[in-house]
């Protein structure tokens, strides 16, 4: 598509995980000239599974990458719950939970799809690693930057697209506190060697308020473990120090039950470990200012409405989309956040419904559960629930704009 003189623009992206890259990619394609700033040293690869539905499928068909992430596709194929002993409760495919579609969803490595979203842009986009926002200020009709390595540059538009703990919405909006809506869950995430001959299944413990699972992709692979757990407040003061993010994650499971033992110790081990909080981002705008919020930044889902990854694509779409039709980022700002709101929220609400079925807090939520894995045996038809029905309409609840088609109206007027 060819640059016009309205779309350019110097726009700083703060995050080079998912919405960052996906909205460097269609921005460089509208003509704006991108940089990307990221305090990790590369783009991350491997990581576990994440899910591309309903809407951001069509996002990823837009951007050509539908081939390459259906080949990554891992395919997780069931999750089976087990009791104290390890012994089977019952299995159910994931679709009867995520309100997903089998043969259509995406399931692939968090690396892969930040592989695949980053190799287009290497070449055409700015890409500065080891580096993050020290202070920014807008100045007149731009942003000064500050870059933690001394840099000093000006750009007209500032996009954080930096995760839950976004440090350009720290800077703008102040403290995360206000804005951030805890699930009452912390969890622990890393990776041990699959001595368990598990491929393309999760297996689940659980004990009320308290989840341990092992995810396998390839039998030749690592697994991915995850220690997860109900608390009342979110340990912020741990965030810092990853030996009490350990042994708050072992206190909390001194369990003898299943492979409980092996995964504290893999944990304690792990060179890989994400710890973090199951919490949302609920913010009154998106923007000010020349500065706009995308991604978890701005509309953190959580992990237990699986709809993360899928949201930042959306979004990331249409925030570009809305920057290349109108002149004024004002306006463009105002209606990416009309558009995508109400799309996020609603995707949002599936936390709810996740959460009772994979990470049980009372002893009466458990055991309704198991009861109808008991009952059902592995179809556990029963779990097709109004959630998952919800779940469905949730991934294609927004209609995708044709930003080409406004661009070229406009560009003929």
């Amino acid at each position: 598509m060819p640059r016009t003189p309205r779309n350019d623009r110097r726009v700083l992206i703060s995050g080079a995980s998912i919405a960052g890259p996906a909205l460097a990619f269609w921005l460089d394609r509208y003509g704006f000239e991108v940089t990307v700033v990221e305090k990790a040293a590369a783009v991350r690869g491997g990581g576990y599974a994440v899910d591309i539905r309903g809407t951001a499928r069509e996002v990823v068909d837009r951007m050509g990458l539908l081939p390459r992430l259906r080949e990554a596709h891992v395919g997780t194929q069931r999750i089976t719950f087990v009791d104290v002993e390890g012994e089977v409760i019952g299995s159910f495919e994931p679709e009867q939970v995520t309100g997903g579609h089998a043969g259509l969803d995406l399931e692939v490595r968090r690396g892969d799809l930040a592989d695949a979203l980053y190799t287009p842009l290497r070449d055409r986009v700015e890409f500065l690693f080891r580096d993050s926002i020290a202070t920014l200020e807008e100045v007149g009709e731009g942003v000064e930057v500050v870059l933690d390595s001394g840099v000093r540059r000006r750009f007209d538009l500032v996009i954080g697209a930096d995760g839950l703990h976004s440090n350009t919405r720290r800077l703008v909006l102040g403290p995360e506190e206000p804005f951030h809506h805890y699930l009452g869950h912390v969890f622990a995430g890393f990776t041990l060697p699959n001595e368990f001959g598990l491929a393309h299944e999760a297996r689940v413990w659980n004990e009320p308020g308290r989840t341990a699972a092992l995810y396998a992709h390839e039998p030749s692979e690592p697994v991915h473990g995850f220690l997860t757990f109900a608390r009342v407040d979110p340990p912020f003061e741990a965030f810092r120090d990853p030996k009490a993010q350990r042994d708050l994650v072992a206190e909390s499971f001194p369990y003898q039950g299943w492979h409980v033992p092996r995964l504290v110790a893999a944990m304690r081990e792990a060179d890989d470990l994400f710890f973090d909080v199951v919490s949302q981002i609920h913010l009154p705008a998106w923007s000010r200012g020349r500065v706009a919020l995308a991604g978890d930044a701005a509309h953190a889902t959580s992990f237990l409405s699986g709809q993360g990854s899928s949201v930042a694509l959306v979004g990331a779409y249409v925030l570009a989309g809305e920057l290349a039709v109108h002149d004024d980022h004002g306006a463009a700002f105002a209606a990416y956040e009309e558009r995508m709101r109400p799309f996020a929220e609603r995707n949002q609400a599936l936390a709810d419904a996740g959460g009772t079925v994979v990470t049980p807090t009372t002893r009466e939520q458990l055991d309704a559960r198991n009861a109808v894995l008991r009952g059902r045996g592995s179809a556990a038809s029963g779990l097709v629930t109004e959630g998952a029905e919800e779940g469905r309409a949730a991934h294609s609840g927004l209609v995708l704009p044709d930003y080409a088609e406004a661009i070229g109206a406009v560009a003929e007027d």
